[in-house]
């Protein structure tokens, strides 16, 4: 039986089989994810395609979860690096199985978002102190104003 996206070909003597894999504008159109984003995983080795004979890329039957993994991992602000390593310990459905590489670039993302809060935080509470001392000379600056109008 073939796989949704699957194109299936009568070959002599064999009865029905099926050409291997998806191309890509199926893939694309099946995950919602454009085909130069696909060819961007591919590049960035998240993504296997075989290639035909007239070179177009087919990719299996595992492509469409593989994405969406890809798009999951992204989503939480991993790099490709980082998601290249994970996806190994990316077994059927959403989440990871737990291994000691997850663990460690799960960690190490926490650790490196933690830092850049921490520095948004800072840099907020600059913005805080400008934006007062800001409001403070804006207030004088009218007090003087009116003052120099009551006294005109």
């Amino acid at each position: 039986m073939a796989w949704p996206g699957e194109r299936a070909v009568r070959a002599a003597g064999d009865g029905l089989r099926t050409k291997d894999g998806l191309r890509i504008g199926e893939l694309a159109e099946r995950t919602g994810v454009s085909a130069r984003s696909l060819r961007y995983y591919e590049q960035q080795g998240l993504l296997r395609a075989d290639r035909d004979a007239n070179g177009y890329r087919r990719y299996g039957p595992d492509a469409p979860e593989t994405v969406g993994q890809i798009r999951e991992l992204l989503a939480t602000g991993l790099s490709t690096d980082a998601i290249r390593e994970l996806l190994p310990c990316a077994q059927g459905g959403p989440g990871l199985v737990f291994c000691d590489r997850s663990c460690g670039a799960v960690e190490r993302q926490m650790a490196q978002l933690d830092a850049e809060i921490a520095e948004l935080a800072r840099k907020r509470e600059a913005l805080a102190t400008y934006a007062h001392v800001m409001r403070q000379r804006r207030d004088q600056d009218r007090a003087l104003a009116a003052m120099a109008l009551r006294s005109a």
